[in-house]
């Protein structure tokens, strides 16, 4: 099976984060947080009324549409790689604890580090599993079947 390159690689070797990224990690979860909370979205939708609001005050003019149309794009654009940051985060995460719970339980360690691979090399393993859990899933069956054979026979005897 192919592994990861760098799957026992010494964790302590990883460089420590900049100064830069610290400070962007540490926006970006405040960020994040915040935008996910009702009140942000209030403020949002109370800040479209009000520029629909004052449409009329303006004439519908092309620099009053330029104005939510240059705020929201803006907006969507910094979000983006806010959000980015934050799912690549959590997926980290999840996968530092995933590797943890298959190096202490009883399944195959093999299978850390796994996510470092080609999409190709995924495809292969994911398809090994399935056969593999294709072939238990027959065993299965012709054990429950030999179990109903035997029970019929020993049924037959008495």
């Amino acid at each position: 099976m192919t592994t990861a390159p760098d799957r026992h690689r010494n964790h302590s070797e990883r460089p420590k984060p900049g100064k830069l990224a610290k400070l962007f990690g540490e926006v970006a979860n405040t960020t994040a947080r915040a935008s996910g909370r009702a009140s942000t979205f209030i403020i949002a939708a109370a800040v479209v009324l009000v520029w629909a609001v004052t449409g009329p005050l303006f004439g519908y003019s092309d620099t009053w549409q330029l104005v939510i149309n240059t705020g929201t794009t803006i907006v969507t654009f910094l979000m983006v790689f806010l959000i980015q940051n934050s799912q690549n985060r959590d997926s980290s995460a999840i996968q530092v604890k995933l590797d943890e719970l298959i190096r202490v339980s009883t399944v195959q360690n093999a299978f850390i580090g796994i996510e470092h691979l080609t999409d190709e090399e995924l495809d292969e393993i994911k398809d090994k599993c399935e056969r593999r859990a294709s072939a238990a899933d027959a065993g299965e069956k012709a054990v429950e079947n030999t179990k109903k054979a035997a029970k019929k026979a020993a049924d037959l005897v008495t």
